[in-house]
């Protein structure tokens, strides 16, 4: 490889993981625009291992405006990164994968936090992602999420 082309590498890698983080904390804050501006046009998302449902990103965000209500506090770790970029012969291509682990501590609506006082988490899910990305004229964007959760805990 030549020096062009490791740089063009790492400033993709650092690109792709900047908009797994911003994932994270869309999800985390409730920016439902910027989830959805993380996506291509025909993003699609796979919440079902969890509980959730699969479509196109704008029916998911919906969904996720919706449930994610029952958890007004949430703090969204992803972890331990694979990524894996297209080789074009030696040459950064226009897709990606990313395998990532995540951790998920969130606090129910109405579980202790009517003080006004953030509580610890009640409620906490973990599993792995798998992203798929492509490049395209504004960057890059997510094209596919699944989420395969592997364990929850439920604190009563």
């Amino acid at each position: 490889m030549t020096q062009r082309v490791d740089l063009a590498t790492v400033m993709d890698r650092l690109a792709i993981d900047e908009v797994v983080s911003g994932y994270a904390v869309a999800v985390d804050d409730g920016d439902w625009a910027a989830y959805r501006a993380l996506f291509t046009t025909a993003g699609r998302v796979d919440y079902t291992s969890a509980g959730g449902i699969e479509g196109p990103v704008a029916e998911v965000a919906d969904w996720l405006a919706e449930t994610m209500r029952l958890f007004p506090v949430r703090q969204h770790l992803i972890v331990n990164r694979l990524i894996r970029l297209e080789d074009l012969g030696g040459s950064p291509g226009d897709s990606a994968e990313v395998q990532a682990d995540f951790l998920n501590p969130m606090r129910l609506e109405g579980a202790g936090a009517e003080s006004g006082t953030v509580t610890a988490p009640n409620f906490v899910a973990a599993g792995r992602y798998a992203f798929a990305l492509a490049r395209t004229g504004e960057g890059w964007r997510l094209t596919r999420v699944t989420v395969h959760e592997k364990w929850r805990h439920l604190a009563v």
